[in-house]
């Protein structure tokens, strides 16, 4: 009888067999958690500055998507590579173009750089909507709008300051004078370091609106290379006319010739506009402060924009 009662028990204590067909399994797949160090936010930034930096020059994309930048950087390049062996071979007083002058000069090269780079750092997030997984954690909308910005203008930056040390390092070996030569070089450092960021911001801020590259590149190229176009004429038709005392403002206009109109006024720059009347002293003043000011609401504009696009 005892033996009888502890097989019953024992059937009572087992669960229930499963059903026909029932399949259910319970897996220990070892998940663990993680222990490791947390980078932070700067970790994070830094990161993103860094693969936007490289993605600016095609560097980790595919070998297509390196032949447009890498071409104009050489285009860039190259007229300061001709001007200093014609300067060596002749041996020249002075270099054809000066170091202020050189990015003006090919300004149309730095703006279609602009238009086909600034789309392709902002416009892929936009269009595939991953840029709410960047804001997830731990980085935030400051965070993403400063690394933009930063490796952008940087990839600018690179752009227009290897030419002018081309023409430096040429201009030490036809040994022309150093001291003019180095104060000359900073000043063009100067002028395209803030080309850079008034560049960088206003693409970004463009490409930013649209989530189609093609209608970024588009529109890039309207803002800084028509804006330039029409204030050229007008500056032109004011010089006709006997109206030089309107050409500096008509500067304010756009990009380009304000970076021209702000190293023309503080940096000895020769200016480019029609009749050399570039802005005066005053004059300087406000495109200087037109300039911060773009730059600013440049930055402004891509926080308000990234604040509703994070949502």
């Amino acid at each position: 009888m005892a033996t009888e009662q502890q097989q019953q028990q024992q059937q009572q204590q087992q669960p229930p067999a499963p059903a026909a067909g029932d399949q259910t399994r319970i897996h220990n797949i070892g998940y663990r958690t993680y222990d490791g160090p947390r980078l932070g936010r700067a970790y994070a930034r830094r990161s993103l500055y860094s693969q936007s930096l490289r993605g600016a020059y095609g560097l980790g994309r595919s070998a297509r998507s390196k032949v447009l930048p890498m071409l104009l950087f050489v285009v860039m390049c190259l007229p300061a590579g001709i001007m200093v062996a014609v300067a060596v071979a002749t041996k020249a007083k002075e270099l054809p173009v000066d170091y202020t002058r050189y990015a003006i000069v090919l300004q149309a090269v730095i703006s279609l750089y602009v238009a086909s780079q600034a789309p392709q750092s902002v416009s892929r997030d936009l269009r595939f909507k991953t840029v709410p997984l960047y804001f997830s954690r731990p980085i935030e909308t400051a965070d993403y709008v400063r690394a933009k910005y930063a490796a952008l203008a940087s990839a600018l930056f690179v752009l227009t300051a290897a030419p002018l040390l081309v023409l430096y390092v040429g201009a030490l070996l036809a040994k022309l004078d150093f001291a003019d030569q180095t104060k000359g070089f900073a000043q063009g450092l100067l002028s395209v370091a803030l080309l850079s960021l008034l560049f960088a911001g206003l693409g970004l801020v463009v490409a930013s609106v649209t989530p189609r590259r093609g209608f970024g590149i588009a529109a890039v190229i309207a803002v800084l290379t028509i804006t330039y176009g029409a204030v050229s004429t007008l500056q032109a038709i004011a010089d006709v006319q006997d109206s030089s005392g309107a050409i500096a403002w008509i500067g304010l206009f756009s990009p380009i010739t304000l970076i021209d109109g702000v190293q023309s006024a503080f940096l000895g720059a020769t200016s480019a506009f029609p009749g050399a009347a570039g802005p005066g002293n005053g004059e300087g003043v406000v495109y200087v402060l037109v300039t911060l000011g773009l730059i600013a609401g440049a930055y402004g504009l891509l926080m308000r924009r990234y604040r509703k696009v994070g949502l």
